[in-house]
């Protein structure tokens, strides 16, 4: 198996991950529901967890790490505590759905600021634009189409200029590039803990600034007697029991990252893009999206006007090859791109892809066009 999915989930992931998960349905119980060694030793590790992500995103204090299901819970959880029906929300034309559809049931007006694929300078300035108009920005680190880096640094500077709170959608960054909550100023950054974190699935982190409304009501281990939830972090939002098994895999998946190093990762899968489009880009009735520049990740995006992109994954599956393909549920992004007619096969790196992988697969897509 080739396993070039990695934006969705990232399935091969460090040995420790999947042992420590075991290892904590045998031994953890629930942190914050007795004084007994097996929940102590479960809050022991939901709080190094805390800690070890709160260090990796430069967040103050650990209890601004609140987990979540994934990237799509802690986005309405942000979504749910900034806007009202009618709240004017500017968002990037390369949203995922996890975004744009709570921002339309709870409804916003929203407006896109629009840019061609690629264009940092571009985007920056649609933004410039729009910002007197907005009273939150809704905005993606990287796009988990077509792996577009945007200026989210610029961006959250314009946004504090204009005193405009801004939510920030790591998905596709954390684990990958510096996601730095202290720089960005941010009143949420969202991810999830299945992707370049290494975590298992049903596990993610929301950056919390301050001020938070919950999405779920019940147990939170403290403070019994009241009959809402508590007023502080991280408890306010971590109604029920937590994800420990989860939990635990998530904090190996950090550490590995830790020690593996964010420009080392983001180099390997770089490199194994450019492996990919040197091969390809050339192949007669392919499009690839790519300016082979720095402002993309290690995804690459590619349609054949010779096959559709069902076909080509499912002949790709037929190899052995795992892909992504369609709208990637980001219409926005494939509206931006002028490929929502038709989506996109999507090929998407991680650490433990290697050359020989890429290079089969290319041979593998120049057999079937």
């Amino acid at each position: 198996m080739i396993y070039l999915d990695n934006a969705a989930t990232t399935l091969i992931k460090p040995l420790t991950v999947s042992r420590a998960v075991l290892h904590a349905m045998q031994t953890m119980a629930s942190p914050g529901r007795g004084a007994h060694e097996p929940a102590m030793k479960a809050a022991e590790t939901v709080f190094l967890c805390r800690r070890e992500a709160a260090e990796l995103f430069n967040v103050p204090e650990p209890e601004q790490i609140v987990f979540t299901m994934n990237a799509t819970h802690g986005l309405n959880i942000a979504i749910n505590s900034l806007v009202q029906p009618g709240t004017k929300v500017l968002v990037s034309g390369y949203e995922h759905n996890s975004v744009t559809r709570p921002l339309t049931e709870k409804g916003a007006e929203i407006r896109v600021a629009s840019s061609p694929l690629f264009d940092s300078r571009g985007i920056l300035a649609a933004f410039e634009k729009e910002l007197p108009w907005a009273e939150l920005v809704v905005c993606t680190h990287v796009s988990n189409v077509f792996g577009f880096i945007l200026p989210i640094y610029e961006i959250a500077e314009l946004c504090h200029k204009r005193g405009v709170p801004l939510i920030v959608d790591a998905s596709q960054a954390a684990g990958v590039l510096d996601v730095d909550y202290s720089r960005l100023g941010a009143e949420f950054i969202a991810m999830p803990g299945h992707k370049g974190l290494f975590g298992p699935q049903g596990t993610g982190i929301l950056i919390c600034a301050g001020e938070c409304k919950p999405l779920l009501s019940g147990g939170s281990g403290t403070d019994s007697i009241i009959q809402h939830m508590p007023e502080y972090l991280p408890d306010r939002l971590e109604a029920g029991t937590h994800n420990v098994c989860g939990i635990a895999g998530l904090l190996e998946g950090i550490r590995f990252l830790r020690q593996k190093g964010l420009k080392e990762i983001f180099s390997h899968e770089t490199a194994l893009l450019m492996r990919m489009f040197e091969q390809l880009d050339q192949v007669k009735g392919l499009e690839l999206f790519t300016e082979a520049c720095r402002a993309q990740s290690g995804v690459l995006s590619l349609r054949s006007d010779r096959i559709n992109c069902e076909d080509l994954a499912s002949a790709l599956s037929d190899r052995g090859v795992c892909v992504r393909t369609g709208l990637h549920c980001a219409p926005y992004a494939h509206r931006s791109a002028g490929t929502l007619d038709s989506g996109t096969v999507r090929f998407s790196f991680s650490p433990f892809n290697t050359e020989e992988e890429v290079d089969a697969c290319c041979q593998f897509i120049k057999d079937l066009l």
